[in-house]
């Protein structure tokens, strides 16, 4: 492994530290070519610690400090950013904390502010150190127990007031895993032990998996939040209650770092929710791909009594303009194609519409860019052209 005994000592030295700092900007590829000019550290773990400060410029600006040690690239993506840590944080407080697969520890740090007691679990030796070295940096304080989940469940008898993990979504040859017994660990195997030592648990999981099929499978679900950043989908959050008193399930959309407020409905919702259907009228509605993830099409339609254009755009219409959309609202006019001009700039959205964007670029002889949309896309009734205006 690369994270040798003395490494944390070594990377810390002031002149390996300006050596790093002055380096940001460098091509890393280049580095990694050259000799170390110091005999206690090797370039590829200077190299990383200059990966991870980048990562950080974006990801987590809070380890933005003297002192902080970066683990290997794999660590660094699979950690929750900054953003949606401290999210999460906002709603959680309580005496006892403990998160059983605490990677690079993000999320635990965040999510751990308004606890008395934290506990950390993580059978990476190497990284726990890390983690352990950061928080003593940042004034933190945890019970670092370097340990097999599985095995530290079979020992232990102590209750605690939220249990957080985030199983990992890859096998040992690096092929990513979306169904709950795939995971590490299984949690189908050891749901009913986390119901034993604590009421309230929360689970991280891929955007990508299928929420019906985690109500099917999982226990005693209240909530899942679709937690979406700048529109891009990043996590789904798996609230679980021992003591869960109703049947229903809240689903919650959120969009971080915009302006959009969240969207909630209950699962039951999206079966019996219909929406009507019209053609395109003066404002065009798309929903944020939090909402679209959830699977409540018809459901935006009934709650924001909105039109749809096809069961299948999941575009909505209105005459009137409405505040407060989950996602873009544009004003928009029908147009022919005879009246896009060759060399124009727009933002081209392509939706159940038999051409791409791409294709649309080369046929209509325009470009990205700009501040219009070109929205191609079909009715009920038939395949439109729609430009905002």
């Amino acid at each position: 492994m690369w994270f040798r005994r003395n490494t944390v000592k070594n990377i810390l030295n002031k002149e390996i530290q300006q050596y790093i700092n002055a380096n940001l900007t460098t091509d890393l590829h280049s580095l990694l070519l050259k000799k170390s000019p110091f005999p206690e550290i090797s370039m590829q773990e200077i190299v990383q610690q200059i990966k991870g400060k980048k990562v950080a410029q974006k990801k987590f600006s809070y380890l933005l400090k003297d002192g902080i040690i970066f683990p290997p690239n794999l660590n660094l993506e699979q950690a929750s950013s900054q953003a949606t840590a401290e999210f999460k944080a906002k709603s959680l407080s309580g005496k006892s904390f403990i998160d059983l697969t605490s990677g690079f520890g993000i999320d635990p740090y965040f999510l751990s502010q308004n606890f008395e007691e934290v506990t950390l679990v993580e059978q990476n030796a190497e990284l726990l150190a890390i983690v352990k070295h950061n928080w003593k940096t940042l004034n933190k304080k945890a019970n670092f127990i370097n340990e097999n989940l599985e095995n530290f469940l079979k020992q232990n008898d102590e209750k605690f007031d939220l249990i957080y993990l985030d199983p990992a979504r890859r096998d040992e040859h690096k092929n990513k895993k979306f169904l709950l017994e795939d995971l590490s660990p299984n949690l189908l195997k050891i749901q009913d032990q986390l119901l034993k030592i604590s009421d309230q648990i929360i689970i991280k999981l891929s955007p990508l998996i299928d929420i019906s099929y985690l109500i099917s499978t999982l226990k005693n679900i209240v909530e899942i939040q679709i937690i979406a950043v700048r529109n891009e989908v990043k996590e789904l959050l798996v609230f679980i209650y021992s003591n869960k008193l109703k049947d229903q399930i809240a689903i919650t959309c959120i969009n971080l770092e915009s302006e959009e407020k969240q969207f909630s409905f209950n699962f039951d919702e999206v079966k019996s929710a219909v929406s009507e259907f019209s053609e395109a009228l003066q404002y065009l509605y798309i929903p944020n791909n939090a909402v679209l993830k959830s699977g409540g099409f018809n459901c935006i339609s009934e709650k924001f009594n909105l039109k749809k254009l096809h069961p299948n755009s999941h575009f909505y219409t209105s005459e009137e303009l409405l505040e407060n959309f989950p996602g873009r609202v544009l004003k928009v006019e029908i147009i022919d194609s005879k009246q896009i001009k060759k060399g124009e700039k727009y933002n081209i959205i392509s939706k159940n519409h038999p051409l791409t964007p791409d294709a649309i670029k080369k046929k209509y002889k325009i470009m990205d860019g700009g501040n219009a949309y070109l929205i191609f896309t079909q009715t009920q009734k038939s395949k439109i052209i729609l430009r905002t205006v």
